[in-house]
């Protein structure tokens, strides 16, 4: 977690926000080369428990949702460099939920009903398990993380942003390195949103909501002119998946979110009628383990959008 005698900070779980603000004042300043361990709460703020219901997901305060342990100021940080953010390590917290939410996902006019599974898992990382016979491998990584942007006021946590924020992309892990385009001084980083597994797409809009103590590297890159993140992954991103392969449903047609709809919509219906899953189940369990990818975007005018569930979660 840092060479010996080094000191790591640790920003504790009271010390959130929702929203970006330019104005809030930061909790921490450090300077470039500094680790911190930042603890984070449930992407609900708390509002779920272990002992929450799908009615107690229904009166969500969606004020409250994607909180950010946070911000922390770095000394010389300026307009035009790029903060450089090493992910350490992740230690999670043995539970977390996931939820279709009313109104919220790719497929809420399907399933316009709240619905929301605990997960108990080891956090040593053996897999979760998941209905009739599901085993989820775990890999955690952080959902919301990102830099104050440079308009004022205050700005909703929910969509990304070209200073990163909710981007869940599930390869930001450990050993990452992700780049962030600094646009106020200081950069005002925070992070939260912590999935103990997600699948590209989060396709019912949560994944394996759970608290995770993150421990993060801070570096600066002057004058680095980012227009959008960027981030390196050290090694392969999907061997926790591609032991037994593959089941793939595809979505063909001129629109790509469609396409991305039809996909997902074939795979609930594969995992319903071939392992008994009750459909929105189906559905929950691809958002924290299938990934959609565009396997062909050039000829016009169709395109197709692919689903992969891996078969080594239902085998």
């Amino acid at each position: 977690m840092g060479a010996p005698g080094h000191t790591i900070h640790t920003i504790h779980r009271d010390h959130i926000h929702h929203g970006w603000n330019n104005e809030f004042e930061p909790c921490l300043r450090i300077a470039p080369g500094e680790t911190i361990e930042f603890q984070t709460v449930d992407a609900s703020s708390g509002q779920l428990t272990r002992e929450s219901t799908a009615s107690d997901l229904e009166r969500l305060d969606l004020a409250r949702v994607n909180p950010v342990t946070g911000p922390v100021y770095i000394e010389g940080a300026q307009p035009g460099d790029a903060l450089k953010v090493t992910v350490l390590s992740l230690r999670p917290s043995g539970w977390g939920w996931t939820g279709n939410i009313p109104g919220f996902g790719l497929l809420t006019d399907q399933f316009p009903k709240a619905r929301l599974h605990h997960w108990n898992y080891d956090p040593g990382l053996a897999p979760a398990m998941y209905g009739p016979g599901g085993r989820v491998p775990l890999r955690p990584f952080t959902g919301t993380i990102g830099v104050a942007p440079a308009a004022p006021g205050l700005h909703s946590i929910i969509p990304p942003r070209n200073v990163g924020g909710n981007m869940d992309a599930r390869d930001i892990a450990e050993g990452a390195e992700l780049y962030l385009p600094v646009e106020v001084p200081g950069a005002l980083f925070s992070v939260g949103d912590t999935h103990a597994a997600q699948g590209d797409g989060e396709v019912c809009g949560t994944a394996i909501e759970s608290p995770i103590d993150v421990v993060l590297k801070f570096d600066l890159v002057k004058d680095a002119r980012l227009r959008m993140p960027r981030y390196v992954v050290p090694g392969p991103v999907t061997n926790h998946f591609d032991r037994k392969g593959y089941e793939v449903t595809t979505g063909i047609g001129p629109d790509l979110m469609q396409g991305a709809r039809v996909a997902v919509s074939e795979m609930v219906e594969l995992l319903s009628k071939r392992h008994g899953y009750d459909p929105v189940d189906a559905y929950m369990l691809c958002s924290v383990c299938a990934d959609l990818r565009i396997s062909s975007i050039v000829d016009v005018p169709h395109w197709v959008v692919s689903y992969y569930f891996p078969r080594v979660v239902i085998e």
